[in-house]
């Protein structure tokens, strides 16, 4: 049964169509996304535990490090082994990670929260991230932008299914729980049987993905498709560059550089949407926005960095990847002045404003895998997407820490105005800076790191791991 998950077996038959990869990426994103949706038991879990906030937060922190970090180290045996037994395997780890969190909350111990859905739960994300984003862009070559649009777009809007599912969930396993009030927390007992829940269905969808999954054959192209045209546009290669190789390169550190300052700049204001627009419209104590009112602008968000993922690396097809960052960074910084100096004039203006940042956002994320295809080239794409992803893990520290630091600075919750957040805002203007420069001194990969023509037996099928070549910058 096993060996059905080796890559020999995955490879698609005459005739395949490339549309049925998308659905199966989508199975494992849309489930993983999931991990953007504790805070909606984050007040349960610190009533259950009767822990401080910062205790509960760190497994989402320990999870999104693991993440990074996971697929850094996991991503040149993803390649290796194939999407299927790296999809199989994200499964069992997201599956035992709700499962090791459900004993932990049983039996209280915040330890094994820590172990299960932070590491074990990271893990599974870390390989499940990059597994499906790899297999497209080998089924998209004409179109890259569009297929790692597709997938990384079902991660942003996991967060979006798990968010009411695991509402209504909770208020079936305890009838005293309201969802629609953000006082109310929910019984130990919901939260394990909540934890369960998840941990089993998600490994069923989970296992859609798995079998449906399929590598092309060697030397597949699709129909139309003249790789020599598409070599032919700025800072896209037709050769190939293994992940051992890429790391050596100055674009890929520079590329690194971008995706971490597009990263900080965005997670800063998602991180603390909810208070931002509130703080932003207070008037002597009081401010005009309800709690009811920014969680509707919080969902709002989170809809437009979905919608970011899909559009605008869709875009980048026909633009270029360059192009499409130097608007997420340059258009980005006008966008943080104006929020910083206008924003609290209209809070249509600020919801404006905060929308179109949060869909750059996204749409980082979702270019980044096709910004490497054109570097390196399709061979270990998705361990060179692995390393690159510690940017992820290293921002998602940088960006919280940078505007709570500032505001702490500027005195207590719910006393906060729009003048308070004016540093953060300022300062992530100079990150988005330091992105946009770096992403104009990347320059096409050195021949010297190329492999040799027949040193990758072709993008797809059975393609062995390249042996690290010598060379330098």
């Amino acid at each position: 049964m096993l060996s059905a998950l080796d890559r020999r077996h995955t490879v698609a038959p005459p005739g395949y169509s490339r549309w049925l990869i998308p659905p199966a990426a989508l199975a494992i994103h849309l489930c993983i996304g999931q991990v953007y949706a504790t805070s909606v038991y984050k007040n349960s879990l610190i009533a259950h535990f009767d822990a401080s906030q910062t205790a509960i937060g760190v497994i989402f922190s320990i999870a999104i490090v693991m993440l990074g970090l996971s697929a850094a180290v996991a991503g040149t045996w993803v390649e290796a082994n194939g999407p299927r037994k790296a999809m199989f395997v994200s499964a069992c780890f997201w599956a035992a990670g709700f499962g090791v969190g459900a004993l932990g909350i049983a039996t209280k111990q915040l330890w094994l929260l820590y172990l299960g859905y932070g590491l074990l739960g990271g893990i599974g994300l870390g390989i499940g991230y990059i597994s499906p984003v790899s297999t497209l862009i080998k089924w998209f070559p004409d179109r890259p932008g569009l297929a790692t649009g597709l997938a990384i777009m079902g991660f942003g809007g996991g967060a979006m299914v798990a968010s009411p599912l695991s509402r209504q969930l909770l208020s079936f396993y305890d009838p005293g729980y309201d969802p629609a009030n953000a006082g109310s927390t929910a019984s130990g007992g919901a939260l394990v049987w909540l934890f369960v829940t998840l941990g089993v269905g998600y490994f069923l969808i989970m296992m859609f993905g798995v079998f449906n999954v399929r590598v092309p054959a060697p030397d597949w192209r699709p129909a139309g498709f003249d790789p020599a045209q598409v070599a032919a546009k700025p800072l896209v290669t037709t050769a190939n560059v293994s992940a051992a190789n890429a790391v050596r390169t100055r674009s890929f550190w520079l590329l690194w550089v971008v995706l971490f300052c597009n990263v900080t700049a965005g997670i800063g204001i998602l991180e603390q949407a909810s208070p931002m627009i509130q703080d932003f419209f207070r008037d002597n104590g009081t401010s005009a926005v309800s709690v009811a009112a920014a969680g509707g602008f919080v969902g709002l968000l989170s809809l437009f960095n979905m919608a970011g993922r899909f559009v605008w690396s869709s875009t980048s097809d026909l633009i270029g990847r360059r192009p499409i960052y130097l608007v997420y960074l340059g258009v980005g910084m006008v966008l943080y002045v104006l929020l910083a100096v206008v924003g609290h004039a209209a809070t249509a203006l600020f919801v404006l404003l905060a929308c179109v940042i949060l869909s750059f956002y996204g749409g980082g994320f979702a270019t980044v895998p096709a910004y490497l295809r054109d570097l390196f080239g399709t061979f270990e794409v998705g361990a060179i997407h692995g390393r690159l992803l510690t940017a992820w893990s290293a921002a998602g520290v940088a960006g919280p820490l940078i505007v709570n630091a500032f505001l702490d600075a500027q005195g207590k919750p719910g006393t906060l105005t729009a003048a308070a957040y004016r540093p953060a805002l300022f300062t992530m203007v100079g990150v988005l800076a330091v992105g946009f420069i770096a992403n104009l001194l990347i320059r096409p990969v050195p021949e010297r790191f190329h492999e040799p023509a027949s040193g990758h037996g072709g993008d797809e099928g059975t393609q062995p791991v390249a042996a690290e070549r010598s060379g330098t910058r």
